[in-house]
């Protein structure tokens, strides 16, 4: 029989404004039983310097996309010419690729402090369309590498029906790699999802309609009528390049955003992806709707997106919760990721403080835990998942801090390079900052994308 095992942590972040130092936490069954502050190190205490956080959550993840770092750059280009790479690398992936793909990709994640992933899953069947033998066969494959990869997953399926609105205003066919994302209609999107059953403690299940690009508006209540059903998370690509809205509305005559309101599915339980352009009426509609907003600005930065109105969407009352994303994996780097989403605002507002290292520790922790569905994670308090991530203030970017700012000195200069140890649901995936089970991640990636492309 196992015995509770107990952590004492020299600085720990607990919620508060600032860490606490002495934090002894005790792990059971996989949970935090015992959280206490201000304690002297006991002997049968296992020692973590530095800092301790929360387990952090990747609430905005394409695995496949991983294989395009550094290969997109040539000749400029823009969102749209990327996507096109991004179509070509998507060709070459099978059931057994994909899983050796996103086991190394969710290892490369755990390396960086990251417990909990939302896969927006789109790549469902063979080339030209065709079904695997297991209409789920793909997704299966990304359940497996997490298990592989001491992370957990919620796999979050995509509707993706159109290959995006024409200049008419009308849909335009699946066609070329497209047509491996594709169900047919919504219907028969609807019952593959309803078959795919996962028996697993570290998986679950989300849905996803891609855009309003890719499903049609008389699709979007079905999708939203899916997950109100289950009551499952339900995420959406929103707004992220002005040449979207614009064909949204010559379609429409309205935002992505009302037309995702008015298909009721903007709710508690809706993430909305980027909502990089929005405007004054939409910011006001996902604030009274209770809706999420998942940033992930490495990669709007990479794409030349814009800048998101971080800063309108988290003015309270009403506050929009933010999660945060490494999307198509630029960079794979959460504490890049939070400080960016206020560097960012500091650019567009030319104001500092917008948000805080409190926030963005939020944002990065307890926000997308909850937002991908596992509210019982992302905070360090009794009852919940025992996940954390140690960081040591004894590296080239963090030596000398104050301790009482210890999470600005993570949030504000730390990088994934930083994190020592990974707990994920009470078992170490990470020690010394070597994967557990993957030890060389980096050799796992090259081999892997190198037979890809």
């Amino acid at each position: 029989m196992n015995r509770p095992r107990r952590l004492w942590c020299e600085l720990a972040w607990t919620g508060g404004a600032a860490p606490e130092p002495g934090v002894l936490l005790t792990v059971d069954a996989g949970r935090f039983t015992s959280v206490r502050s201000g304690t002297a190190r006991p002997d049968d205490a296992e020692h973590l310097s530095g800092l301790t956080l929360p387990g952090l959550a990747n609430a905005h993840s394409h695995a496949f996309h991983r294989a395009l770092r550094g290969r997109t750059h040539a000749d400029g280009g823009s969102f749209w010419t990327w996507r096109e790479v991004m179509y070509r690398a998507s060709e070459g992936l099978d059931p057994d690729s994909y899983h050796r793909l996103a086991r190394a990709v969710f290892a490369e994640m755990a390396l960086s402090g990251v417990v909990s992933v939302g896969e927006f899953h789109y790549l469902h069947h063979a080339s030209g369309g065709r079904r695997y033998d297991d209409p789920n066969a793909m997704g299966h494959a990304l359940v497996a590498a997490a298990a592989d990869a001491g992370v957990r997953i919620t796999l979050l399926d995509v509707c993706y029906l159109a290959g995006g609105l024409g200049e008419d205003g009308r849909h335009l066919p699946l066609s070329g790699p497209q047509l491996r994302f594709g169900d047919g209609d919504v219907h028969a999107w609807g019952e593959r999802v309803a078959d795919l059953h996962i028996e697993a403690d570290h998986a679950r299940v989300g849905v996803a309609a891609h855009s309003v690009r890719a499903v049609p508006v008389s699709d979007l209540p079905e999708v939203a009528r899916f997950a109100a059903g289950g009551d499952l998370p339900l995420h959406v690509h929103v707004s992220e390049q002005p040449a979207e809205n614009a064909a949204c509305r010559a379609a429409h005559g309205r935002t992505p955003t009302r037309v995702l309101a008015d298909a009721g599915a903007l709710t508690e339980r809706t993430t909305l992806v980027h909502a990089t352009h929005l405007t004054d009426d939409d910011v006001a509609t996902v604030r009274a709707h209770g809706s999420a907003v998942c940033l992930c600005p490495t990669t709007e930065r990479d794409l030349a997106d814009g800048l998101p109105r971080t800063g309108d969407l988290v003015a309270a009352p009403g506050a929009v919760p933010l999660s945060l994303g490494s999307d198509q994996h630029a960079h794979l780097d959460l504490f890049e990721e939070a400080r960016a989403v206020e560097s960012h605002e500091r650019l567009r507002t030319h104001r500092r403080g917008t948000l805080d290292s409190r926030a963005l520790l939020r944002a990065a922790t307890l926000h997308g835990h909850t937002g991908l569905g596992w509210e019982d994670a992302g905070a360090l308090v009794p009852g919940t998942r025992a996940d954390l991530v140690n960081v040591p203030l004894d590296s080239v970017r963090l030596a000398g801090p104050d301790p009482a700012r210890a999470t600005d000195a993570v949030v504000f200069a730390a990088t994934a390079t930083d994190v020592r140890h990974v707990l994920v649901d009470g078992a170490w995936t990470v020690r010394d900052g070597v994967h557990t089970r993957l030890p060389d991640t980096a050799r796992e990636l090259d081999s892997v994308i190198k037979e890809l492309l």
